[in-house]
């Protein structure tokens, strides 16, 4: 198996910058004294750390703001959701938070017996009904082009087979497609994970 290629991002050492070997950033770090260093999945995210504090970025978490510094970042305000789902179908779990501060605004599960599309679709329709009590207007990022496919339709076309067990999410299908439709229309998008690092509400699961 291939090894998953890693850049490395030194903030203070010999020299700077975003390096594509741990050969190359350890000659930037080794010996030298309070260096700041640290291996990013992918260059767009090595690239955007860079221009931000090691302070941000050193602890095990990503950081929620790892979009700020991006050519083309997310809209602002807006919210993202997020699901986790360990099976399939298995628990299911999903929430929503502020894309800019992190700050969870929803959370809802786990439900058993679920799958991971059906959570996406009902996160995001808990946020559009989050927004609507509010009169917000905000954007709603997802990571599932699936889910906003069945939330453009205003139904949720999932396969997932009826069990005793997820009664209660059939429940919660059935409520969100009926809200749905008082939407003349709705501001979901897709989150660029490439562009802008992990979807602030990942579960932290992969």
């Amino acid at each position: 198996m291939a090894v998953k290629q890693k850049f490395y991002v030194v903030w203070q050492g010999r020299k700077t910058g975003v390096f594509t070997s741990w050969a190359e950033c350890e000659k930037q770090v080794k010996g030298f004294e309070d260096a700041q260093y640290k291996a990013f999945d992918t260059r767009a995210s090595a690239e955007t750390a860079l221009k931000g504090k090691f302070e941000d970025y050193k602890g095990k978490t990503p950081p929620v703001r790892q979009w700020l510094f991006a050519p083309h970042p997310p809209r602002l305000p807006s919210v993202c959701v997020d699901a986790a789902c360990s099976g399939s179908p298995g628990p299911l779990e999903y929430r929503g938070v502020n894309t800019e501060t992190g700050e969870e605004i929803f959370r809802a599960g786990p439900f058993p017996d679920g799958l991971n599309n059906v959570g996406e679709f009902l996160a995001i329709a808990r946020a559009l009904e989050w927004l609507a009590r509010r009169n917000l207007e905000w954007a709603v990022y997802t990571d599932s082009e699936t889910a906003m496919a069945w939330i453009r339709a205003r139904k949720c076309k999932t396969t997932l087979k009826k069990t005793p067990a997820n009664t209660m999410l059939f429940r919660l299908i059935a409520r969100a497609e009926e809200s749905l439709k008082t939407f003349k229309s709705v501001r979901v998008f897709k989150w660029d994970t490439q562009a802008w690092g992990e979807n602030p509400a990942d579960f932290g699961r992969k």
